[in-house]
Parts: structure tokens; C-alpha cells; sequence
């Protein structure tokens, strides 16, 4: 009789572990190399629409880590991530995601705003990806920016391009750009910076030659750094074309970009079909191609553009 209370004691005791085990809320670590606002609103936006889906603080934790702009820290995080073990990663931009899926751990990989997954080595074809990762894509729509320009600041023959080489993200856009611009007779003067603290002095070298525009690729180097390029160009009168909504929201002209908010968004859905079973191959890579213009009125005032009714109520102004 003893044994037998023991053993439904033992039993019951193994029930409760179990039932709390099964209540542990999902552990999601999110990865950047460094913060800015357009990372900010990515994350966010994830954030947001997994607890629109249902998965409140009680069923899932969140768990920010930032590089701070520093590689080898990137390295060091993703590796302590890996020994954590938790329930995902999610990675934002291009070097966290590689540095995450470099590591070829188990944890499934969900990556935001990657230009070039294929390119980055994240997966071998968006349609079936095969590293236990997936996520969104935000290619830089460049024929369409330069229409823009064309349209805006029309007359621009010679465009200055700054950006870090070792962004891969960056490096693909710029080589699309000047593919565009080769392809229809335009020219253009680089600038290239291995960190932030080399931006003032490209912008600086890149403005004294004869540039009409710059043209700003999905550089998160360059990004942190805006505030620089924005001040100097504008010092200049030269419009600068962001790749995205927050380097114009610091600064920048214009832009033709992708909603931060919205493409996080999109890997939470890509996640969501991960926990409702479907595996990683059979949850396809999307390219976002759902863009918008948005200009800034206090710059086009301090390089003297003016911008017509048309395009005032067509675009997204901000101040």
C-alpha cells in the first residue's frame, strides 16, 4: 500500500513539473549589431504583432541584445545566445543574421530586413530555406530612387555614394546602384569608411568633388551616423537619398522605402507559421516590395527645394 501512495505521489508530483514546464512562456532572444531607429521600429514591430497574434508577456519573453556597433561583440553575443538555448532568435539586418546563422546551432532563425539573404549566405533560395533560417528581405528598390531624384532635384548628373564595404546589405545595393547609373550615362564618386568615425571626413572629401546628389544604400554604419552626412550635405546644399524612412526622419531628403514596423511585422508572421508546425523549409523567404516616399520639408527648405503640390500630397512629409 506504501509502494502505491509513493508511486501516485511520484506520478502526480511528475504531473505538476510537467504542467509548469508546459506554462514556461517561449524564450526569443533579438540580435542587432547596433540600435538606430529604423532598427527600433523593426523590433518593435515584431514585438507588436506576436502579441496581436496572442502571445502576450505571459506566453513569450523578449530578449534585446545590442552589439553596440562593435563585430567582435556581435560574435560574442550570438555565441552566448547559441549556450542559452532559447526557443528563437531573431536577427535584424544582415550581420546579426549571419553571425547568428554562422554559428549552425538548432535555434531557428528568423531574420528582418536582410537586402541579399541569398547573397549573405542565410539561405541557398528564398523559396525552400535549407540553414534553419528565414525571414524578410528589404531590397532597395535603386531605379526607382533615382527616378526620384530625377523628379525632385532633376538636372543631377554625378551622384557621391558613401558606405561601408563590409556590409554585405550595403555593398549589394551600391552595386545596383551603379549598375543603374552606368546603364543610363550617369556618373558617380565613392566614398567608402570602414566605421563611423571615418563619415566625417569621407563626407567631407566626397563634397568637394563635383557631386550634384548622394545616395545612401541600407548601411547600418552610415545610418549611425547620419546626423554627420545630413549636417555636412545640407552645409552644401546637396539632397541626400536615404534608403530608408528613419534617415530621412534624421535628415535626409528623401527617400522611396519599405515601413520598418511593417516588415517586422512580417518575420512575426513567419513565426508564427514555425509555431503553428510548419518546418523552416517549408516557410518561403518574402521579399517586401511594398514602398513608400517619404520627404523631409525642413530639408528641402535648407537646400532650397521646392516641392510642388503634386508631390506634397502624394508623399509622406516630415519635419
Amino acid at each position: 500500500m506504501k509502494k502505491f501512495v509513493a508511486m501516485i505521489l511520484a506520478v502526480t508530483l511528475f504531473l505538476s513539473i510537467s504542467a509548469l514546464a508546459a506554462a514556461e512562456p517561449l524564450q526569443v532572444s533579438i540580435v542587432q549589431l547596433v540600435e538606430n531607429g529604423a532598427f527600433a521600429d523593426m523590433r518593435e514591430g515584431f514585438i507588436a504583432r506576436m502579441q496581436e497574434l496572442g502571445y502576450d508577456e505571459d506566453q513569450m519573453v523578449f530578449t534585446p541584445y545590442d552589439a553596440s556597433g562593435d563585430m567582435s561583440n556581435l560574435y560574442t553575443i550570438c555565441q552566448n545566445v547559441a549556450g542559452e538555448e532559447p526557443d528563437a532568435v531573431v536577427t535584424i539586418a544582415t550581420p546579426a543574421a549571419q553571425a547568428m546563422v554562422n554559428l549552425e546551432t538548432d535555434i531557428p532563425v528568423f531574420f528582418i530586413s536582410v537586402s541579399n539573404p541569398v547573397g549573405a549566405e542565410l539561405l541557398t533560395t528564398l523559396e525552400a530555406p535549407d540553414k534553419n533560417a528565414t525571414g524578410t528581405s528589404n531590397a532597395i528598390p535603386v531605379s526607382e530612387m533615382f527616378k526620384l531624384s530625377d523628379s525632385l532635384t532633376p538636372g543631377v548628373t554625378t551622384y557621391g555614394l558613401i558606405y561601408c564595404a563590409s556590409q554585405v546589405n550595403s555593398v549589394t545595393t551600391i552595386n545596383n546602384a551603379k549598375a543603374y547609373l552606368d546603364e543610363n550615362g550617369l556618373a558617380y564618386e565613392e566614398a567608402v569608411v570602414a566605421s563611423t568615425a571615418e563619415v566625417y571626413e569621407a563626407m567631407n572629401a566626397l563634397c568637394e568633388k563635383d557631386i550634384q546628389a548622394i545616395f545612401v544604400p541600407n548601411d547600418s554604419v552610415i545610418q549611425d551616423a547620419m546626423e554627420v552626412v545630413t549636417t555636412i550635405a545640407k552645409e552644401n546644399k546637396l539632397p541626400v537619398y536615404g534608403s530608408s524612412a528613419v534617415m530621412v526622419n534624421s535628415g535626409a531628403f528623401a527617400t522611396i522605402s519599405i515601413s520598418d514596423q511593417e516588415i517586422g511585422a512580417i518575420t512575426a508572421d513567419l513565426y508564427k507559421q514555425y509555431l503553428d508546425g510548419a518546418a523552416i523549409e517549408q516557410i518561403p523567404a518574402i521579399v517586401v516590395d511594398s514602398f513608400t516616399t517619404v520627404i523631409n520639408q525642413n530639408t528641402a527648405d535648407a537646400i532650397g527645394v521646392t516641392l510642388g503640390d503634386e508631390v506634397l500630397q502624394s508623399a509622406v512629409i516630415v519635419k
